[in-house]
């Protein structure tokens, strides 16, 4: 979103879409797209940053998305923490901000909660680690399912990495920060079967590549 362009709706013909309304001088932000109805639900910003000059837009979309029964409606959150190497502490504190406003949406509900973004961080991070319920932050604890990690193991599945010619960092310290999550239950672990999980957009097309990160995407299905 730039000056009135909405690129993503100009893509993206036909599909319904959310954006974030806070965008940086550039117009980069969250955006969401879907096959189906979008009912807006929260936008989080976060302004608990050791820097609060920051211009980027960290934060979070909560929208439900109405996927035809079984599965849905489902709760899908578009997050974008902090991104700097040395920003670990703000990722912490947002993570926990964002799991009480999701547990507060779907209070008295059974619904599916899928999280996707880029987290800046790798699995062995601490905010990450609280996620994928291996470390609890600011006195609570959740489980999600890192839909990576449902797939046979021999892959690393970095997205940020320097095979990718674009990407502008040659020796960033993180290469897999770009996540599927899968809200637990109460028993099987995610609601949701990850039948598939691979990367997306990690080969040019024409010699184009589409973007300076490698994208991800799994199919996902209601458990028998």
């Amino acid at each position: 979103m730039l000056d009135g362009y909405d690129q993503a709706a100009d893509l993206l013909d036909g599909m319904h879409v959310l954006h974030q309304k806070r965008r940086d001088v550039n117009g980069a932000g969250m955006t969401i797209a879907s096959r189906y109805p979008i009912t807006p639900v929260d936008e989080l910003e976060f302004h608990v940053a050791a820097r609060p000059d920051d211009p980027f837009p960290a934060g979070a979309l909560l929208p439900e998305i109405a996927v035809p029964p079984p599965i849905g409606p489902a709760l899908f959150v578009d997050y974008l923490p902090s991104w700097q190497v040395d920003e670990e502490v703000e990722r912490e504190r947002q993570a926990p901000i964002l799991e009480r406003r999701v547990r507060e949406v779907i209070a008295g509900r059974e619904m599916h909660v899928v999280i996707a973004g880029d987290l800046d961080a790798d699995p062995s991070c601490s905010s990450v680690r609280f996620w994928a319920g291996r470390e609890s932050l600011d006195g609570i604890s959740t489980s999600y399912r890192d839909a990576w990690e449902a797939r046979p193991p021999g892959e690393r599945g970095e997205t940020f990495t320097p095979a990718n010619p674009i990407m502008a960092d040659p020796d960033w310290p993180y290469d897999r920060i770009d996540y599927i999550l899968i809200r637990c239950g109460l028993h099987n672990g995610p609601t949701l079967l990850v039948e598939r999980c691979e990367r997306w957009n990690d080969a040019p097309v024409d010699g184009v590549w589409a973007s300076d990160h490698y994208g991800v995407f799994a199919d996902l299905a209601i458990r028998a």
